[in-house]
């Protein structure tokens, strides 16, 4: 008879080679290594952060807790590419996954996994905080009026922002913008 060992997933957990961690209304309440190296926290100083800590700006913060509230209680998961920031403020593209694993209150306990896509995708640090907003939207495919739309700004300007954006990533249409803006080392 062949015995299987048993697993220790506390073990598995720590030792993933993804970002992982459980939060409890939107604070990690522990984090893997990896999930340490890609921010560069030391080990377990993420634990017990909010967050709001992992985010560039305040209006990244209220986006993404947004989007991941209305994912979460619609769906019960949430997945996204947005710029994120180090602990050293680099920022970084990066892959969020989350799972709710309390449906009737979907945020007051959640499973995460993070990815870093920094390699294939750098951040521009020439970007304003605008434009890195737009640009991000712009990624995500959205169209000038549904930029302006939930930016609660005129098309206009977001049409002068885009048009910017396509001069620094040497694009002359809206769709190789967003090419560009998701493999931005190619330009």
């Amino acid at each position: 008879m062949d015995v299987q060992p048993q697993l220790d997933y506390r073990q598995v957990f720590t030792l993933a080679p993804a970002g992982l961690c459980i939060s409890q209304w939107r604070v990690i309440a522990q984090a893997n290594a990896r999930l340490e190296s890609i921010f560069r926290y030391p080990p377990g100083q993420l634990n017990d952060t909010d967050f709001d800590a992992l985010y560039p700006t305040g209006r990244d913060v209220a986006r993404g807790a947004e989007g991941a509230a209305t994912a979460l209680n619609a769906r019960g998961i949430y997945a996204c590419e947005r710029i994120m920031k180090r602990l050293d403020g680099e920022l970084f593209w990066c892959r969020l996954i989350g799972r709710s694993l309390t449906p009737a209150e979907p945020l007051a306990s959640c499973i995460w996994t993070f990815e870093d896509l920094s390699a294939p995708h750098p951040v521009s640090p020439a970007l304003s905080d605008r434009e890195r907003e737009i640009a991000l939207l712009i990624a995500e495919g959205k169209t000038s009026k549904m930029v302006a739309r939930h930016l609660n700004l005129s098309p206009r300007t977001v049409e002068m922002y885009r048009s910017r954006l396509m001069a620094k990533f040497s694009s002359n249409t809206s769709s190789g913008l967003a090419g560009r803006l998701m493999r931005p080392g190619e330009h």
